[in-house]
Order: C-alpha cells, then structure tokens, then sequence
C-alpha cells in the first residue's frame, strides 16, 4: 500500500509493507534479510530398545516350622475330701455342769410309700381287717371272705383288689359241687336215654327198659339237686358280688354305675373285667365313708 510523499521526503512514497522494495528505489541498510527459510531435517524415530526376557527365577518354597509340641503334664489326682461326721451331741461326762440340748426326734412317716397301696398317705387304707370304711389291701382269703359277708349290701367305699379276687374265687368254689353235680345228672340222663330205647327181637321179649331205669333216676335227681343248689347260691352272692365289684369301681376311682356295662351282649362282662384289674387311685379316696 502506497501513501503519499512526506514533507522529509517528498520524492520517495512511505511504504508500510516491510521486506518488500519499491522498484526504482535502491536498496537500504535498513531492510531486514529475508530469513533463510531452509525445510526443516526430520530424524527418524528411534526404534525403542526390545526388552530383555530372561528364564524366570523362582525362590524355593520354605518349609513350615514344625510345631513345637510339650510332653503334656499330669497331676496326681486329687483325693476326694472325706465327708465330715455328722455333728453330735457332746457327751454328758465332758460337760457335767452344762445343760444338754434336746434334738428333735426324725419325723415319723407312713407306713405305706407314694405309690404303693396301703394304711395311711395316699391311698388311705385300713390297717384292721374289722374296719369296713376303707379299703384293706393285701387281705389274706379268710380276711377278704369276712369282709365280703359283713359288708353284704354295702355300695359306698371301696375294696381292694384282693378283697375282690379272693371273693371271686370263693364264689367259684362254692358254684364248684353243685356245678359238677349237674353235669353228672346230665351225662347219665343222656346215657340212659340211648340205652333205653325198646326193641322186639320177634318172640315177643322186650329188652333195654327196665335194665336203664335205675340210671335214669339217679341222673334225673342229681341234675335237680345241681341245678337247685346253683340258683340258691346264685341269688344268696347276687347282691354282694354286685356290692363288691361296685366298691372296687371306686377303688379305681371310677363311679358305681359302670357296673351296668356287663349287660352289654358279649363284649360288656369282658369290658368290667378290664376295670376290675385296674390298680387303685389315692383319689377313690371320694368315696369313702364319711
């Protein structure tokens, strides 16, 4: 870009663009040189230096220290301590001046333990055989037998086991002659009735009859006098085998009326057998007599 001469020098126009010569003009200390602009020398890049890989070194493995283990001690056992005598009163010749003191007595238990049927706790029972309010265990048969026929009619209290299986087979025994009696009167009427039948051997002579009367006869009484005896006997124990198996119910600590179960048909005498073989309850004690 030109601009007009200036007053110092009107014949050379200014000229703002540095390095570049105005043509006509002569060149002057002033102008810089040019630069000496030379392409640039690129080196080549240097190649990174390959590693070294060598065979791995491995360490040998360390062995564990082995446990240091001490030969355990033992003690001698220690003696158990001795029980101490139980503390006694001082004799009378050590202290003849002093008062002795007076111990209680060791209480004085029942007869009859927890659990096991007798006089006293728990189960209450009678320690005399006369005594007819409560329940005598282990009755001997002539003990049970006594009871049985003095308490003849009585539903309240209890009785034992034995009182009723010695009573059981009183009544057994006593059913026994007149039992066998009966079936002896059966077997001969049964015999005679086969060897009395009469048959005509064709001349008119009858045989059988009159030979199988006596035999008849004699069955026909036995069989009365066995079966007479057992009705009275049966209605002379009906009453007090129902007492008795009533009373030991409650020894069981069930009620009277289960009695009734032996009318059930052919399971209900079985059923009362069971309850009869029941051990006692202390808490039959509800029924006895007041």
């Amino acid at each position: 870009m030109t601009y007009p001469p200036t007053p110092e020098n009107p014949e050379q126009p200014e000229s703002h663009d540095t390095g570049k010569s105005v043509p006509g003009s002569a060149p002057t200390d002033d102008q810089p040189t040019p630069p000496n602009t030379a392409p640039p020398q690129y080196q080549a890049p240097e190649q990174p230096e390959q590693p070294q890989y060598g065979a791995p070194r491995y360490q040998a493995p360390q062995q564990p220290e082995q446990p240091q283990y001490e030969a355990p001690q033992y003690q001698a056992p220690q003696q158990p301590e001795q029980p101490q005598a139980p503390y006694a009163p001082p004799a009378a010749s050590l202290y003849p001046n002093q008062p002795q003191p007076h111990y209680a007595s060791a209480p004085a238990y029942a007869a009859g333990m927890t659990g096991v049927p007798g006089p006293g706790e728990p189960f209450n029972g009678a320690t005399d055989p006369e005594d007819l309010s409560r329940p005598l265990y282990g009755a001997t048969f002539g003990q049970a037998i006594r009871r049985f026929l003095k308490n003849y009619a009585g539903f309240s209290g209890r009785a034992s086991r034995s009182e009723y299986w010695w009573v059981a087979l009183f009544s057994f025994l006593v059913t026994l002659i007149p039992l066998a009696l009966y079936i002896i009167g059966v077997v001969m009427l049964a015999v005679a009735s086969d060897n009395s039948s009469t048959y005509d051997d064709g001349f008119g002579d009858g045989y059988g009859s009159a030979a199988v009367a006596p035999a008849a006869g004699l069955g026909l009484t036995l069989l009365f006098v066995g079966l007479g005896l057992l009705i009275v006997i049966g209605l002379a124990l009906l009453v007090p085998s129902i007492a008795i198996s009533w009373r030991r119910f409650h020894d069981a600590n069930f009620a009277g009326p289960f009695y009734f179960l032996s009318f059930i048909p052919y399971v209900g005498g079985l059923v009362v057998l069971v309850f009869m073989v029941l051990p006692p309850s202390p808490l039959g004690r509800r029924f006895d007599r007041v």
